[in-house]
Formats: C-alpha cells, sequence, structure tokens
C-alpha cells in the first residue's frame, strides 16, 4: 500500500470516527435531555398526587404506550397546562383532574395512541347504557351529550348529530304519533340533533326546561366556552376560536331562525311513557306529545344541588351567574370550590364586595389558571375566601356562617347576595323511572379511534 493511499485510508478513519463521536454526543444529550425531563414529569406526578390533581374526575385522555411515538402533538395541542407529559420517552398524564375533556389532545395525535375515558379503575361514574349508535336500552331512546359522559360542546355537538344520523337511516315510518322525533334539551347536543333533524325532513319537536342553550345560558355572558373549531349543521363550519357564549347563543338563534326551527322552552318534561309502539311524552305543565322516538339531551347535573338551609328559597338566592356586569356595590356571598364558583367570584369582585365560603381546606379539582387568578385575587384583596366554612342559613341582610373544622360560634356577615354552586343531582330517578339501565364506567372509554 503506497503512502496516499495509507493517507487516504487515516483520513476516512478520522472522519468516520468523528461522524461517531458526534452520534455518540448527539445521543449522550438527547438521552440526558430526556432523562432530565422525565424526572421533571416525575415531579409534576409526585405534586399532582400530593396536591389530590392526579386522579381524574370525568372525561380524560389514557395514552396507549404501544402506539405513543413521543411527537410531543397532544401536548402542544392542549389548551390546559400539565395535563399531559413526556416520561420515559412515552405520553402520560399528569394532573388529570384538571382536563375538560376538550379532546384536541385525541385529535392531534398522529399514530392514534390516545383514548377519552371516563371513570377510573378505583373511582367509577354512573352513566346510561347506550350503544354505538347512541341508542339507549329502550329501543327508540337515544341519549347524546354531557348525560351521555360528552360534556364538552364540540363533542356534544358531533354526538348530537350522530345520533339523528343514525335514527333517520331507518328511514320514515309510518305511525300514528304526533312527531318523529322529540329532542329533550336545547343544550349543544340537542342543538345540533333538532338542525340535523331539520336536514332529514323529520317532523320534530324540541323541548327545554329553561332556555335555548341549557347549561351553556347559565355561564356568566362573557366566558369563553369554546376553544377550537367545530362543524355545525346546517350551517357549516364554526371557525371561532375563542368563542363566547354571547356569541355562540345569538349563532344559534340566528342559524335557527334562518331554518324557521323553534324550540319550546320552560317545558320541564316528567316523564316518558312507552305505549302501543310509540312514546307519550309529558311535562309538568300537563301537555302531553306522542313520537315514534325521543333523544334525550339533558344535562348530567339535572336541577342544582340545594344546601337545605333556612333562607335558601329566598329571591337573592340563585344558583347560576348570568350578568356580573349588572351587579355592582353589594355584599355577595359565594359558596362552593369548583371552577364556576371560583370564576364567577372573580366576575363578581370588580365590582363587589365578595367573599368565597368552602367546605373544603383547599381548592383542589379547578384548572390551574383559577386557581392562579383566585390566589392572586386573595393576596390583593378583591376576594376574601373562607375554607373550612358552610353556611347555616340566609337572612334578608345577613347569612349565618359555621366552621366545618371545629365548635366555633355562628359568624353573622352582612350579606345583599348569594350564588350557590353545589353542582348537581343526576336524574337517576328520571332514567330508571323511563326503564333506561345506568351503568358505572371504571375508565372506559368513550370516545376512542376505530
Amino acid at each position: 500500500m503506497d503512502i496516499l493511499a495509507m493517507e487516504k485510508l487515516i483520513e476516512e478513519i478520522l472522519v468516520y470516527s468523528l461522524v461517531i463521536i458526534f452520534c455518540l454526543v448527539v445521543v449522550f444529550l438527547y438521552l440526558r435531555r430526556q432523562k432530565r425531563n422525565s424526572r421533571k414529569v416525575d415531579e409534576k406526578i409526585l405534586k399532582a398526587k400530593q396536591d389530590g390533581l392526579y386522579e381524574p374526575v370525568s372525561l380524560h385522555p389514557v395514552v396507549d404506550p404501544n402506539k405513543c411515538i413521543q411527537t410531543g402533538a397532544c401536548i402542544s395541542a392542549c389548551p390546559e397546562k400539565d395535563i399531559l407529559g413526556i416520561r420515559n420517552g412515552k405520553a402520560t398524564t399528569i394532573n388529570a383532574s384538571h382536563c375538560i375533556g376538550h379532546g384536541a389532545c385525541f385529535h392531534a395525535c398522529p399514530t392514534e395512541a390516545i383514548s377519552l375515558c371516563i371513570g377510573t379503575e378505583k373511582r367509577g361514574v354512573d352513566l346510561p347504557h347506550v350503544n354505538h349508535t347512541f341508542e339507549t336500552n329502550v329501543p327508540g331512546i337515544y341519549i347524546a351529550g354531557e348525560l351521555g359522559g360528552m360534556g364538552l360542546i364540540r363533542n356534544a355537538v358531533e354526538q348530537g348529530r350522530q345520533a339523528v344520523e343514525n335514527l333517520a337511516k331507518a328511514g320514515k315510518k309510518a305511525h300514528k304519533a304526533d312527531y318523529d322525533l322529540i329532542v329533550i334539551g336545547a343544550g349543544p347536543a340537542g342543538i345540533s340533533a333538532t338542525l340535523t333533524a331539520k336536514k332529514h325532513q323529520l317532523n320534530c319537536l324540541t323541548l327545554e326546561q329553561d332556555t335555548l342553550g341549557g347549561t351553556v345560558y347559565t355561564f356568566p355572558r362573557k366566558k369563553i366556552v369554546m376553544t377550537s373549531p367545530m362543524e355545525l349543521p346546517l350551517y357549516g363550519k364554526l371557525k371561532l376560536r375563542e368563542t363566547t357564549k354571547t356569541e355562540l347563543l345569538d349563532l344559534w338563534n340566528d342559524v335557527f331562525q334562518k331554518n324557521g326551527i323553534t324550540i319550546k322552552e320552560n317545558s320541564k318534561v316528567e316523564a316518558i311513557v312507552p305505549m302501543d309502539g310509540i312514546f307519550h311524552v309529558k311535562t309538568l305543565t300537563g301537555e302531553e306529545y306522542t313520537t315514534k322516538q325521543v333523544l334525550l339531551a339533558i344535562g348530567r347535573r339535572g336541577t342544582p344541588r340545594k344546601l337545605g338551609i333556612p333562607g335558601e328559597t329566598m329571591e337573592k338566592v340563585a344558583y347560576r351567574l348570568l350578568e356580573p356586569e349588572g351587579i355592582t356595590g353589594e355584599k355577595i356571598m359565594v359558596v362552593g370550590g369548583g371552577d364556576s364558583a371560583i370564576e364567577s367570584a372573580m366576575l363578581l369582585s370588580d365590582q363587589n364586595e365578595v367573599i368565597l365560603s368552602y367546605r373544603g381546606d383547599a381548592f383542589s379539582r379547578i384548572k390551574p389558571a383559577n386557581k392562579e387568578r383566585i390566589e392572586e385575587a386573595v393576596q390583593s384583596g378583591k376576594v376574601v375566601v373562607r375554607f373550612n366554612t358552610q353556611l347555616a342559613s340566609i337572612e334578608n341582610d345577613a347569612v349565618v356562617m359555621i366552621s366545618t373544622s371545629s365548635d366555633g360560634k355562628p359568624e353573622v356577615i352582612d350579606n345583599n347576595r348569594v350564588f350557590i354552586f353545589a353542582g348537581g343531582e343526576l336524574p337517576t330517578q328520571f332514567l330508571q323511572k323511563i326503564g333506561i339501565l345506568i351503568t358505572k364506567k371504571f375508565g372506559e372509554a368513550v370516545l376512542k379511534h376505530n
């Protein structure tokens, strides 16, 4: 071998050696960063467990580690903070109880490694039985939206559409009922179902116990209720990304008017009775309608949960906040420890004296943004938070508060108005009376890829 060939060989060896060393350095730095990031996620998970935020309370993502390829798309798509993280090269949940179930991670994952589940192995959630077409165990009765575990607007709208598409596939059959379909509930799922029924020329009646919008109507006027686009039947793509309650209600009203659709408001359904192949739908006001099929699009909360204390029926007591900007210069008591209570207290604090009463010793199941905001409000004196307390009674110009952690004397506090956010009672008896089977879900998927 001549000198030139030897030099060339040595040069090639050096080049390849440098390339190998470079690759090894890159791999080393990558693995070290992965280990450091995993350690950070481990620390976040430990803190979440200590704060009681690790276990999900409703709809939440579950990652299939065999499909996850660590793109991080799910983390980037999630508008919340620290719901998901990368641990040991795979996506995992961190603060699962902060998940609001919007499904952005589900749609963003390129390998379809995420399912949206409800309940856990330890904590079950009661849900009515429905099949893949959204029909219950009672033939002819369908369920969509929050009652079936899909409470987020975009997903509820899609379920309402799919449910009616499924029942419409069978085609119109002769019957003696007044209507082909009665939709019960005019929230997101009910509105979508009503529009889809119009599209298929079904003779449809929609009954709502309150006002168009259902649960959405009870939100404060300026509350952001949607963070991603959605498809609305008879309208098309809704491109607004940060949609307020007012914008969404205006849109729904506009679509209904343009399509000649009206709903019957203030009509709470008391009973649904099957008879001779059709359903008799009865309301609290004594009205009765007959229909071939029924779609239940009512909320899971049912009626607001009461505190069961003297004075709770007074006019100054409310269970929802509609127009906070119209309340000024008052002494207000807000009861509750969830996001609705926190958000309402914050909205009212700009122009009023607000006390927030919560029976727990800390806020444990609220969105991170709300936790930060309420902590700042307490530090600045905008809101007074009283943990480990509950109301004993409500009077004309005051409330009586007691401590849940001691035997302290009742405290009388000057008050003009009370807002109670204690959740709601599931319409279990109503469903069981109809004959719908209710089962407890322990971590089962309600939205997954085929």
